[in-house]
Order: C-alpha cells, then structure tokens, then sequence
C-alpha cells in the first residue's frame, strides 16, 4: 500500500498533476494525472493507494489523454469514425483504448457519420466541382458506409447538379474554341462523367448546349487544326497522301467533310 504524500501542478501544463507517493521507503515520484481524473479518483494527500488502484488511475488518464487527442482533432472540423481511429493509431493509441474512446465520442454525439456524410456532401456542393458519384467515393474512402454515403447524397439534389454542370460545359466550350463544335462535345461529355455527374445529368446538360455551332468559329478551328496537322506530314507526305492524312486528322476531330474540303482546297491545293 502506497501512501499519497504530494500533489503539485505541472508547470508546463496547469490542468495536469504530478503524484508523489511513498511505499515505505521515503517520498517519490509516483504517476501524474490530469484534472479530470484527479477530480474522478477525489485524490488527496494521505490517501491510501493498493496497486489495483495505481494501475487503474494511470490507465483511465491514459485514456483521458488519447480522449483529449481525440477532441481535439474532432475541434477542426467533423470527422468520421475511420479518421479518428486511424488518427489513434497513428498516435499509438492501444486497441482498446480506441474502442473505448471511440464508443465515447458516440454516446457524447461528437461523432455521428450519417452528419458527417450530409455535411461533406453539402459542403462540395458548395466549394467543388465534383460530381455526385466522386462526393460518394470521397466519403466511402473515408471509411463511411455505401448506404449512408447514398443517403447523403439527398444534399446534392438534381437542379444542383445541373447548375455546376452547365456551368463547367459552357466554360469548357468556350476555352475549347479551337476545337471543333463535335469534339467540344464529347470532350464536355467525357469530363462530366469523370467528375462524377450522373448520366441523366450529363444527357440534360448535353441536350441544352446550343445545337448550332458558329460556323465561323468552326472554320477558324478546322484551320487551326488543320495548319497543325499539315506542319505533321508536310516532311513525311505528299499529294493524295498529304491530303488523306490531313483528311483524315480532321475527321478524327469531329469537323465536317465540307469544311475539310474547304481546308484542303484553300491550304493544300494551292501550295502544290
């Protein structure tokens, strides 16, 4: 049996305690404890200590301080259960001692991943491009659950999708002017899928893209890329040759044949 001789503060931590104890052979640095378990325990000086006790004491702050790690990555911003427990065991948090802490955060309502769902959906809706699809996978990576990732997807309704799309297709249209009107197209088409918009979303947003492109636009794109494919084969080709390759480059890019036999007319033709 130990007996608790003193209690100072720490001074570089004033909400933690050193214990001295005395086991019969003078006073001596025992354990310390923070407020809160000290508060638990009702430790006091004179107070007798079994090793039960002593063990149990330093068990429960070893738990008190993973907690307040715990606490305070959580004071960031909301996390789900699979960030706090990698972020434990990354701190060297025994199992068990995560367990418990994590069944902790649960009854106190600090963790809950149907909110942190719902409030990571909100949340890129808000400040992301991202799709729908990537918001789910986003969240699933973070260790919540397929089904209340898709509940939470409830935040990202329709219309919400088709505005950032829209918005991401006209801006892309507009910075893919040297391409022609089809290949713009496709390019907007293939980037929303990649950024995780439904396929509904996409074909909406695809179905009310201006269905006529500016024919001079389209000409000033087929001889821009076409000036680029004829620097290509100019040094390999000649002739019948030159003009298929080219013709067919330009095919590949989605331009009508008009406008490529215009290209080969006024830029082929007349350099031979």
């Amino acid at each position: 049996m130990a007996k608790l001789t003193r209690i100072t503060t720490q001074k570089k931590n004033k909400n933690r305690y050193n214990i001295f104890l005395d086991q019969g052979q003078g006073e001596s640095y025992g354990f310390s404890v923070d407020e809160d378990v000290l508060i638990q325990y009702r430790l006091q000086k004179n107070m007798e200590l079994d090793d039960a006790t002593i063990a149990a004491l330093i068990q429960t702050d070893t738990i008190h301080k993973s907690y307040t790690l715990a606490i305070n990555y959580l004071s960031y911003r909301m996390r789900s259960e699979k960030e706090i427990r990698d972020y434990l065991r990354e701190k060297e948090v025994e199992p068990e001692h995560v367990d418990e802490i994590i069944r902790r955060l649960w009854n106190e309502k600090l963790i809950d991943d149907q909110e942190f769902a719902n409030s990571l959906v909100r949340t890129r809706v808000m400040t992301s491009s991202k799709g729908p699809l990537l918001v789910k996978k986003e969240l699933i990576e973070k260790g919540v659950q397929a089904q209340i990732a898709e509940e939470a997807l409830v935040h990202y309704p329709f219309n919400k999708q088709y505005e950032k799309a829209m918005k991401f297709a006209e801006k892309k249209m507009k910075n893919d002017g040297r391409k022609s009107y089809r290949q713009q197209v496709q390019t907007v088409q293939q980037t929303l899928m990649q950024k995780g918009f439904q396929g509904d979303v996409v074909q909406e947003v695809l179905a009310n893209l201006p269905k006529d492109e500016d024919q001079d636009a389209e000409w000033e794109a087929v001889v821009h890329q076409g000036e680029k494919l004829l620097r290509k084969y100019a040094s390999k080709a000649e002739g019948f040759e030159l003009k298929q390759k080219i013709k067919g480059g330009l095919y590949r890019k989605g331009f009508a044949f008009d406008l490529i036999d215009r290209f080969l007319e006024e830029y082929v033709d007349a350099e031979s």
